[in-house]
């Protein structure tokens, strides 16, 4: 299965940090987002990786290049200076993404999600990995039912975390133009074509500098108590 890494976003949000360095390669504890994600992606078993670039995108290709020191394959999908949104940038790479289902991962979120166990087959149109809410995101985006299945309402909703699963044919017929995930996904919600799973571990939207810092500072934490182990 491959797997694809959205990096092509602005990151409004970390500005300045961001009007010189893509927010991918922004660092937290010396490590850069987007090495954080391919690290995990090889450990899963994900090695052929795609990543799409747009705002000063020409870095991450000179960062990560081919993708041979973490073992992997990477090639680009490039949008160039104005990025297509989420359900557009994976249009734009279908025909380096292939006929199968694939994986695809936002860069600026950090987890320690089972990734590998999304390897597995399945009959719907995409797979999403739904969170708790987050403190900046309260209201949720999707309910999950006892049937695994998503909603666009319910009393309990979740957050979608960034990870999801997609068959090809999810994106049958979206234009290559900028164009957000949620309409394609609301329209086969309503077909109960996509099922969901609830996590509970660690789980990180590095969408703010302070974010970024309580990132860095987690990492540290653990290293620290590793090494008193």
């Amino acid at each position: 299965m491959k797997a694809m890494i959205l990096a092509a976003g602005r990151g409004e949000r970390m500005r300045p940090l961001t009007d010189r360095t893509p927010k991918p390669l922004l660092k937290a504890a010396g490590k850069t987002l987007i090495e954080y994600n391919i690290e995990n992606l090889v450990a899963a078993g994900f090695t052929e990786i795609i990543i799409n670039i747009a705002h000063l995108g020409t870095q991450i290709k000179d960062y990560c290049g081919d993708g041979k020191r973490w073992n992997a394959s990477i090639t680009y999908s490039d949008e160039g200076e104005t990025a297509l949104e989420t359900a557009g940038g994976i249009a734009n790479a279908l025909p380096l993404l292939g006929d199968q289902p694939f994986l695809v991962l936002n860069a600026d979120i950090v987890c320690d999600f089972p990734l590998h166990t999304l390897r597995k087959p399945s009959t719907r149109l995409a797979h999403l990995v739904m969170i708790d809410n987050p403190p900046h995101h309260p209201e949720g985006d999707f309910a999950l039912n006892a049937s695994g299945l998503l909603s666009e309402q319910g009393e309990q909703k979740l957050t979608f975390s960034g990870i999801g699963v997609y068959h090809p044919d999810l994106f049958e017929g979206i234009p290559v133009a900028p164009l957000k995930l949620r309409p394609v996904l609301n329209q086969a919600i309503r077909q109960q074509r996509i099922s969901g799973e609830k996590y509970s571990g660690l789980w990180m939207d590095i969408g703010t500098a302070e974010r970024l810092e309580t990132l860095a500072a987690l990492i540290r934490d653990r290293s620290e108590t590793e090494m008193a182990l």
